[in-house]
């Protein structure tokens, strides 16, 4: 412990920094009130601070609201990741999950409005959803949907934007055991049938129905564990990624698989010093991009056979369409800008050294962003695809 002078001022400095509004029903601490406190033995004295901020940490705003404030320390921000993310309907917001089982929300018309300070940039909500890391993110019309540990949990958007934390619905997918507890890694919408479809650790996929909260249907043939899932609509098709090499394409009508893809086994797009799963898979009409261990790769997917071969180093861990461009994300601290013909265009810098999750934001003209997480506490927001605008921060 500290002695002297020296502690003196640590502690006028802490006092100093603790700031609680009125309505918490907590006496503000000011550097006087280590007066009393500095009577006392050492040992009294060091466990009164230890309680200090406890207590601080653990504040509750506005009554029995659910608003947490982040008790993260330096140490929890340095080996902080971002996994998923997802933007409100409105296109205002960003909620974005970590590997603690917090989502964070941040309002994109502060941070983005000309007067923006670093205060815009922190999130206007952080509250915990999971025991787990928050794997997924998904927004529906109304709702936020998030993935952890062998649960899925919905949240309503309009009472997250008053700070209001308290989910509509929690629901497990039928697993074999009820000890088993496997990762839900990956989800997405099929409005053909207002279904909800999800892919995890127990090698299945599991479609959910929308209106009554039922699991209908599970999909097998997966050898390891589901990374991505994504549907191809206007063919009524599920397509899925996994640890076993393989994306499977399924009928979403009958459940049965019609395709099998073991993009390992292809000359053009094997990687065997990283492996044989499939990280990312998404498709645009007749299109598909997908990779992982094996080079990410463009796809047709009347014929079955790739197009382009990405010569991008490190796995990929998420592909999106823009326009005439593929934008990814992996190992590297960089955005990738390919060309449909094979050609990468450009790598833009950013903040985490490691990617996770890419996402465009399509909901609002105004507030028309890209924004990708990764090994960071930090979530690089552009609003021009050529550099970096800035960070936003857990």
């Amino acid at each position: 412990m500290c002695r002297g002078g020296q502690a003196a001022e640590e502690k006028r400095l802490v006092a100093s920094k603790i700031h609680l509004p009125e309505s918490s029903g907590l006496v503000l601490v000011t550097s006087h009130s280590f007066a009393l406190v500095r009577s006392f033995p050492p040992l009294f004295e060091f466990w009164f601070l230890c309680f200090c901020f406890g207590v601080l940490c653990r504040v509750r705003l506005k009554g029995a609201r659910r608003v947490c404030v982040s008790s993260m320390g330096p140490v929890e921000l340095l080996h902080m990741s971002v996994f998923s993310q997802s933007f409100s309907p409105c296109g205002r917001f960003l909620a974005a999950g970590n590997n603690y089982g917090e989502i964070a929300v941040f309002s994109l018309s502060a941070a983005l409005s000309p007067d923006s300070t670093a205060l815009n940039q922190k999130p206007v909500l952080t509250f915990t959803a999971h025991e787990g890391p928050v794997f997924s993110l998904l927004s529906t019309d109304c709702h936020l949907l998030s993935a952890g540990n062998g649960e899925i949990s919905a949240w309503s958007w309009s009472e997250l934007t008053k700070k209001n934390v308290k989910p509509l619905w929690t629901r497990r997918p039928n697993y074999k055991s009820s000890l088993e507890i496997p990762e839900i890694n990956s989800m997405t919408i099929n409005s053909r049938d207002n279904s909800l479809v999800v892919g995890g650790g127990d090698n299945n996929i599991h479609v959910m129905d929308l209106e009554n909260g039922v699991f209908k249907t599970v999909l097998q043939g997966h050898s390891d564990y589901v990374h991505c899932v994504t549907v191809r609509e206007r063919e009524a098709e599920i397509l899925s990624g996994g640890e076993d090499g393989a994306v499977r394409v399924w009928d979403s009508r009958t459940g049965q698989c019609v395709h099998c893809i073991e993009v390992y086994k292809y000359e053009v797009c094997a990687r065997p010093q990283y492996g044989k799963w499939i990280s990312c898979v998404t498709t645009d009409s007749d299109w598909m991009l997908c990779g992982g261990g094996p080079s990410l790769s463009l796809w047709h997917l009347r014929s079955l056979s790739p197009t382009s071969i990405f010569n991008l180093s490190g796995c990929q861990r998420q592909a999106a369409f823009h326009q005439d461009l593929i934008l990814t994300v992996g190992e590297g601290a960089f955005v990738s800008h390919c060309l449909l013909g094979g050609e990468v265009k450009a790598q833009i810098p950013c903040t985490p050294q490691s990617l996770n999750t890419l996402q465009l934001n399509n909901n609002s003209t105004e507030h028309r962003v890209l924004t990708v997480g990764g090994s960071s506490d930090h979530i690089d927001v552009f609003t021009n695809l050529s550099y970096r605008a800035f960070s936003l921060r857990f």
